[in-house]
């Protein structure tokens, strides 16, 4: 019923059978290959507690654990099996199954054949050599033909045991085992020798051993350069203290640990003469409070300025204020500065730089901020000093930094005004947007102001939108104000200076008034603005159906008193020169042009009438143009200003 398991694969009734037929060791094996992933393999191990080895090696090629058919093979003595599925499909386990080989021909008296095994396992270097321990001659033979090191090493070693030392000499150094070589010539006496591999190899232990041998033979000189080469340096420097080699001992303390410089720096301490060796080397070792101390006591000043550079905040405060003292008697004060930065005397650093008029830079500004986290300082003392840090950088006009350490203490109406100095426009709008601050929004649009707006689409909307925000309703009026201005002089269009002057009066209307006379009398002004350029643009409007009247309604437009505040003069009677030359009224047509020469006599009249107009006029009354008489001041301009006057002249487009 058992074997029937095996077929039908029913583990369960399967124990229960190997328990009837008290198979313990069967029953122990099945109940240890339940711990397998497949069933395929946990029914092989009971086909082979069975003696069902072809069923077994079926189950297990079937599942393909190839691992376990493995040892399955080894185990049934069927090796070149073993080995052709632990080449083909177990290559982890291939050096394992070589050796279990190589052991099992060693067992059977095969030794020539379990040495080629040995050697695939990678164990003959150890395994060989006690196989063939019986028979040295074979063994000679064999480290011979291999010329593998650790092997000759190995021989050597037991020639030496044998006392062939020439011999072992041989293999040693065939090995290039060159502490062995020095150790063997040292005991046969021949330290010249040891001394010359010694150098040559520079091998560290043949080098330490040698020294030893030196050493107990009083040879000083050579046991320290030995002990140097070993880089043994603590003994090296041992050797120096108690033979006053000073000289050699400072090369070597530079060249050993931090403990051993510390160890001879203070061997130089208790000689005075020596003091600078001293204060280097508690310097290199890190030792920086000792080194400060015996620098201050014997005034090397060169050291200390070594020594400062690698002070930190991680320092002592104190020896870090000593340090700044001394660079600032010594007019070294950026230095001191660093030191003071390091040491968190922040104030004492910043009036360091007012007093010697040294430029605070980005990295010192840095050092000198107090983080907010920071409980060594108050919030009032970090302002503080922050709006300190801003007011030097002012005068130093570093305006960025200023405006930095001014928002970093939260006073950002001071940072906006450095800012300004600035005349980063773009900085100055984004911190306008950031900041959301009435008076912010004022002084930036204030500032936006006194660029070229008339030219850049982008600031003007700025301008607009800041005074928006700020509530500064009045100001917005005169620079919409100033906007209907411009497009009269710039480009005559007197519909969007019409629709500027208009947003003026709505947002002066709705200002609050400091002074309600004054902002009356504004608005009364802009009232009678609009209805002069309303005036002037019906009439243009008026021309192409009524040009009679359109021509009327411009010489009233003349007769107003505060024309000139809101229509320029030239632009009406060029109007007027125009419709006259068009009715062929040449005289009238002329009349207004000397009204024009005599109004506006400093102004080329071709930015209000065309030199082909001018030319008509004075054709029709038979009159050469040269009896134009042209202003001297015109005449006399220079040849850049009438090109400027020129290229004005050519944008005059008259509907």
């Amino acid at each position: 019923m058992a074997c029937m398991c095996v077929k039908t694969q029913r583990l369960d009734v399967a124990k229960v059978c190997l328990g009837n037929m008290g198979h313990a060791r069967g029953a122990k094996a099945l109940r240890e290959a339940e711990k397998e992933p497949e069933k395929e393999a946990q029914v092989a191990m009971l086909a082979v507690q069975l003696g069902m080895l072809e069923e077994a090696e079926q189950l297990y090629k079937q599942c393909k654990r190839y691992d376990l058919l493995n040892k399955f093979y080894q185990a049934s003595d069927q090796w070149q099996k073993a080995i052709e599925v632990a080449e083909a499909h177990d290559r982890v386990h291939l050096r394992t199954t070589y050796y279990n080989y190589a052991k099992h021909l060693e067992a059977t008296g095969e030794h020539s054949v379990a040495l080629s095994y040995y050697e695939k396992s990678d164990t003959h270097r150890f395994e060989v050599p006690r196989m063939l321990s019986e028979d040295l001659h074979a063994l000679e033979c064999y480290v011979n033909k291999m010329k593998d090191r650790t092997l000759w090493k190995w021989w050597a070693q037991y020639l030496e045991s044998q006392a062939d030392m020439e011999a072992a000499l041989k293999y040693y150094e065939l090995a290039q085992d060159y502490f062995s070589l020095v150790r063997v010539y040292c005991f046969q006496g021949n330290i010249q020798k040891a001394a010359e591999i010694a150098n040559e190899t520079g091998n560290w232990a043949a080098s330490y051993h040698l020294a030893r041998q030196y050493e107990s033979q009083d040879d000083i000189k050579q046991a320290v350069h030995f002990y140097t080469r070993a880089q043994a340096f603590n003994n090296a420097i041992r050797l120096c203290k108690d033979n006053n080699l000073d000289d050699q001992l400072m090369n070597l303390a530079l060249l050993s640990s931090p403990e051993d410089m510390i160890e001879a720096a203070r061997y130089y301490e208790k000689n005075v003469e020596q003091m600078d060796r001293a204060v280097m080397l508690y310097h290199k070792a890190g030792h920086l409070s000792k080194a400060l101390e015996l620098a201050f006591a014997t005034q090397q000043f060169a050291a200390l300025q070594l020594i400062a550079e690698d002070l930190d905040e991680k320092s002592d405060p104190a020896l870090l204020s000593r340090c700044s003292d001394f660079f600032i008697e010594h007019a070294q004060y950026e230095k001191a500065i660093e030191l003071l930065l390091a040491a968190k005397k922040y104030r004492d650093a910043l009036q360091l730089c007012l007093t010697q008029n040294l430029t605070i830079t980005e990295e010192m500004a840095e050092k000198m901020t107090i983080l907010k986290e920071s409980t060594e300082f108050s919030e009032d003392a970090r302002r503080e000093l922050l709006e300190q840090i801003a007011d030097c950088c002012m005068r130093q006009g570093n305006y960025h930094m200023a405006t930095k350490k001014y928002t970093q203490a939260g006073n950002k109406l001071k940072a906006m005004r450095a800012l300004l100095k600035s005349g980063d426009t773009e900085k100055i709008v984004f911190f306008a947007g950031v900041s959301r601050q009435r008076e912010i929004y004022i002084m930036a649009a204030n500032y936006l102001q006194s660029l070229d707006w008339h030219k850049d689409a982008e600031i003007i909307k700025y301008i607009i939108s800041f005074y928006s925000k700020g509530r500064a309703l009045d100001l917005l009026a005169g620079f919409y104000d100033a906007c209907a201005q411009a497009e009269v002089d710039e480009h005559q269009n007197y519909e969007k200076a019409l629709g500027a002057l208009t947003e003026a009066y709505k947002c002066l209307s709705k200002a609050k008034a400091r002074n309600p006379v004054e902002q009356e009398n504004k608005l009364t002004h802009l009232q009678s603005k609009m209805a002069l350029v309303k005036r002037f643009i019906q009439a243009r409007r008026l021309y192409s159906e009524d040009a009679k009247e359109a021509a009327r309604q411009c010489e009233l437009l003349l007769g107003e008193p505060d024309l000139d505040s809101a229509i320029r003069f030239g632009d009406v009677l060029g109007f007027l020169v125009e419709y006259h030359l068009q009715v062929q009224e040449f005289q009238m047509a002329y009349r207004y042009l000397e009204e024009m020469r005599k109004k506006i006599p400093c102004v080329n009249l071709n930015y209000y009438v065309t030199q082909e107009a001018v030319e008509a006029v004075h054709k029709g009354l038979g009159i050469p143009l040269s009896r134009n008489p042209a202003p001297e001041r015109i005449r006399h301009n220079s040849m850049e200003d009438k090109g400027v006057e020129d290229e004005v002249a050519d944008e005059v487009e008259f509907s």
